[in-house]
């Protein structure tokens, strides 16, 4: 480990109170946390929220070729 950032990992452990390996266990869990919920979480404006919950509740007409499709898939299950 570098000469610099041991000494500023020995610092921020001292000044909390905590030994070297704490600190840098408790770094890593929360970088850990934060790169999950970065990859896990979807964040939305204010204004991309609202379109989100108008489209869901009130959907766009389905276009023709999704009709066609809906069609078809019924009539395969239907052994058409």
């Amino acid at each position: 480990m570098e000469t610099d950032v041991h000494a500023a990992i020995r610092r921020a452990a001292e000044l909390q109170g905590r030994t070297m390996t704490d600190f840098i266990v408790s770094a890593a869990r929360e970088a850990a946390q934060r790169a999950i919920a970065d990859a896990e979480v979807i964040r939305l404006s204010l204004a991309d929220s609202q379109r989100f919950v108008d489209a869901i509740l009130a959907p766009p007409p389905p276009v023709e070729a999704l009709q066609r499709a809906m069609s078809r898939h019924d009539r395969l299950l239907r052994n058409e």
